[in-house]
């Protein structure tokens, strides 16, 4: 299986004086839920970055999460099956060597995120810590669902970095997004048993009707509200994406006791120095 490695057709950019967002992103983040950041990681963070995470998915490296085990529609039907070794994601991936925890604390991702969260900053350990795939072939699509029904925190108010470390694009899986649906309201039954929007819905026409594919370039990290729809397809290429994602939430927020959000633990993020 061959992984996609940090490629990029632009041109490289000097290192920005200053990682903070601009007025006008943070009101586009409010507004829409989501917003691109490009160029964020380096051409030589992207490569030891998926180097890591292509030698630990050939030799199944755990915590994994198996495409067999989820069941989606596409899926294969067991681990003994065909393609039943495909990994939809490495779990604990802040565990998982320096380069991947240097990643997590870079101020080109935790400034703008602790500008929208606020400060202190804490990176939660449960769930999406990972880096995520998409396999050609067993690799299954995702339905629209909001992220915020894998935690329980007092407060829905997350965010989560994804890092592209290849080209993503309509052809290999991308996200899509709906945008200002994390201020959406939603009818009773809007939602299925496993919170995915049930899209026969009356109500789900118009708001799946607005959905925009998000495509990415190594190196570009989409911020996106943890309460954000997005869905994404299949891999219809030949070879494996892989995206570095962690969530981050503010000292206002913590989760809730007693929870498994709890017991999967957090870290803080140190507070980086100012740039000026």
């Amino acid at each position: 299986m061959r992984y996609i490695v940090a490629t990029t057709t632009r041109p490289l950019m000097n290192p920005p004086v200053s990682c903070a967002l601009t007025p006008d992103q943070v009101a586009r983040f409010d507004l829409d839920g989501f917003l691109v950041l490009p160029h964020r990681a380096s051409p030589a963070t992207c490569t030891a970055l998926a180097a890591a995470a292509g030698a630990q998915l050939q030799n199944h490296i755990p915590p994994l999460e198996y495409e067999a085990d989820l069941g989606y529609p596409g899926a294969p039907p067991s681990r003994a099956a065909e393609g039943g070794t495909t990994v939809r994601r490495l779990r604990g991936t802040f565990g998982r060597g320096a380069v991947f925890r240097d990643w997590a604390f870079a101020p080109e991702v935790c400034d703008p995120v602790r500008q929208l969260l606020g400060a202190p900053l804490y990176l939660t350990l449960a769930h999406h810590n990972a880096v995520m795939t998409k396999h050609p072939r067993y690799g299954t699509a995702t339905g629209w669902h909001r992220d915020n029904r894998y935690w329980s925190f007092v407060q829905p108010q997350l965010i989560t970095a994804w890092l592209a470390l290849g080209p993503e694009d309509a052809t290999n899986g991308a996200l899509r997004v709906i945008p200002g649906s994390h201020q959406v309201a939603l009818a009773p039954g809007q939602l299925d048993s496993l919170s995915f929007l049930v899209e026969s819905h009356p109500d789900s026409a118009a708001l799946v009707a607005r959905a925009m594919e998000v495509p990415l370039q190594a190196g570009d990290v989409l911020l996106f509200d943890s309460r954000l729809f997005h869905s994404a397809g299949r891999n219809e290429g030949e070879r494996v994406k892989m995206s570095v994602a962690f969530t981050y939430y503010g000292a206002g927020n913590q989760p809730v006791p007693g929870s498994r959000t709890e017991a999967g633990g957090s870290v803080a993020v140190p507070a980086s120095a100012d740039p000026s």
